[in-house]
């Protein structure tokens, strides 16, 4: 009996290992390594700060993803500030890296028509003139700039003939169709009334300055500029109903809520109530956010809210939010319920308890490990250098945060089993993804405040496969930004993304679309689903391809990716 006994007990140990195994194989986390370095990035961001303490040195800056060639690699381009007039040193400029098809980057901002002085804040790229070269539009301090690409890597500044200057403090646009004409249309959202001239006096304990909160200042409404086709734009603020003059705009979201087929725009506002602008589909909005649950805290209380992004998380066919608030409040993740109903499931998750205590800007949904379940990254950094005078529990530079999607609406927190990329404090702000290296997996790039900007690669061992899709507007625009995407992998699961500008903080992410597969070994369909309501179906695709779908003329292209290699269609 005993020697009975101890054969099942071995027997028992020995599944239980091979069982743990699996399930550490199967819920690995994702890996990032730093690569800034070794891409050849020496970009560091310049907020102009020299002891006044003024309020735009807080919020900069971005960092947008895009392809300035067309050659199918994404690019980056890093939003920088400058020095303050009066003040003397070397000027700053953007910094603009195309990426050299291998595995690394070359600095090619100068001679570009980027390299222009401005207090930049953040950016979004789209091909508003679908000419099939994507645009730049630069959101700043006393003035935006639209950039036309006019190929070779040279750039023009339109603004004054499109008209979509501003003269206060814009943060963040994003491109999109609002009215399904077929041009990509901007919508601006501004910060505060503020200016050298009329900064506020503010401290922390009564003694030195410091920064002053976005309370002591009056905010601006957003804009809304709708594109004409002759290479100009016109001011439909007031008309489509998001005039709102106490909006103090830092993060903005493409989305549609109430899968009516158009777009909305979802606002998160600092220290005033989050917009939900429901797209009526006759050119206007109005905002639902109060009676949909995302105007305020669950406490009543209207947060700091700083990035945010949107997208289907749990398979539920609704799009749900991510988004970044100050320290103290915790992020907000507000599942769409249906109906026009968000609850907000940070409390009890993991997202909420470990972000209670961070500042977080830039925030996305991507699949880090491509098993189907998009995940979460929170890039977090204080706005007040001396917060550990007041707050001996909060830190000016802070970690960022990774959430793996476990399903069922859960999320764990694997930041520190992510690699030593990921350990590193940072006064981050600015944060997106892409396919850098042309692998399959997403890479994330990341600007600091007054620091060096970071590249962090995806190095997850390939165990999963993958889908990614470009998609080309005939009718539509060039981008088909606004399309929705539907993926039905062998097995019969389903799951979309819209293709989108704009989400995270000041920053935007690639256009193509990424569907983490898991295990599946085959896609049966994509559907695709313009702005304007025409839809395109293909039938089987293979997996770990890259793909480019043209409106009514449906695929066009299929490409390779190589998972082990680290590379595709060489």
């Amino acid at each position: 009996m005993p020697d009975t006994y101890s054969t099942m007990r071995h027997l028992l140990i020995l599944v239980a290992a091979v069982v743990a195994a699996a399930v550490s194989v199967a819920g690995q986390a994702p890996m990032f390594t730093d690569a800034t370095a070794a891409a050849g990035i020496r970009f560091v961001h310049n907020s102009g700060a020299f002891g006044k303490k003024y309020l735009p040195e807080t919020v900069g800056s971005g960092v947008v993803v895009l392809d300035i060639d067309d050659d199918g690699w994404q690019d980056v381009l890093f939003i920088n500030s400058m020095r303050w007039p009066g003040r003397t040193g070397p000027s700053t400029i953007a910094g603009l890296y195309r990426n050299t098809q291998a595995g690394g980057f070359v600095d090619v901002t100068r001679g570009s028509g980027l390299d222009v002085p401005l207090y930049g804040i953040g950016g979004t790229a789209g091909d508003f003139d679908n000419d099939g070269k994507v645009d730049i539009y630069v959101t700043a301090l006393g003035g935006n700039r639209l950039f036309r690409n006019l190929g070779n890597g040279r750039f023009a500044d339109v603004t004054a003939r499109a008209g979509v200057a501003w003269s206060g403090f814009s943060n963040r646009a994003l491109w999109f169709d609002h009215d399904a004409h077929g041009r990509l249309d901007l919508f601006v959202a501004h910060y505060v009334e503020w200016s050298p001239d009329k900064d506020l006096y503010c401290t922390l304990d009564g003694n030195a300055k410091s920064y002053c909160t976005p309370e002591s200042y009056k905010g601006q409404s957003p804009s809304l500029f709708r594109n004409k086709g002759d290479g100009s734009f016109e001011d439909v603020t007031r008309k489509a109903g998001v005039l709102d003059p106490s909006s103090k705009g830092l993060g903005v979201a493409l989305l549609d809520y109430d899968g009516d087929g158009r777009l909305d725009l979802f606002v998160a506002n600092d220290t005033e109530p989050n917009r939900l602008y429901r797209n009526k589909g006759d050119g206007t909005f109005e905002d639902r956010a109060l009676g949909a649950g995302i105007a305020f805290s669950e406490a009543g209380v209207a947060r700091a809210g700083m990035g945010v992004d949107a997208i289907d998380y749990d398979g539920s066919g609704r799009p749900s939010l991510v988004i970044g608030n100050f320290s103290n409040q915790m992020m907000a993740l507000y599942h769409n319920e249906g109906h026009g109903l968000f609850i907000d499931d940070a409390p009890k998750s993991a997202v909420g308890r470990t972000s209670l205590l961070s500042l977080t800007f830039g925030c996305f949904f991507f699949d880090a490990d491509l098993d189907g379940f998009p995940d979460i990254f929170a890039a977090n950094g204080h706005v007040a250098d001396d917060i550990d005078r007041v707050q001996s529990r909060v830190t000016y530079a802070q970690r960022p945060h990774l959430f793996r999607n476990t399903g069922r609406k859960q999320f764990e927190d694997v930041s520190a089993q992510a690699g030593p990329a990921l350990q590193r404090a940072v006064v981050a702000r600015g944060a997106a993804y892409g396919d850098f290296d042309r692998d399959g997996d997403l890479d994330i790039v990341m600007n600091v405040n007054n620091g060096a900007a970071r590249l962090f690669r995806n190095g997850t061992p390939p165990l999963n496969n993958v889908l990614r899709v470009r998609t080309m507007g005939s009718a539509a625009n060039r981008d088909g930004i606004g399309a929705r995407v539907d993926v039905t992998a062998r097995g019969g699961a389903t799951s979309w993304r819209l293709v989108k500008t704009g989400s995270s903080y000041a920053s935007q992410s690639e256009l193509p679309v990424t569907f983490g597969l898991g295990t599946a070994t085959g896609v049966e369909s994509v559907r695709v689903t313009w702005p304007n309501g025409k839809v395109d179906t293909i039938g089987a695709v293979p997996v770990n391809s890259a793909i480019t779908i043209r409106e009514g003329a449906g695929l066009v292209q299929t490409m390779p990716i190589d998972r082990r290699a680290g590379g595709a269609g060489r």
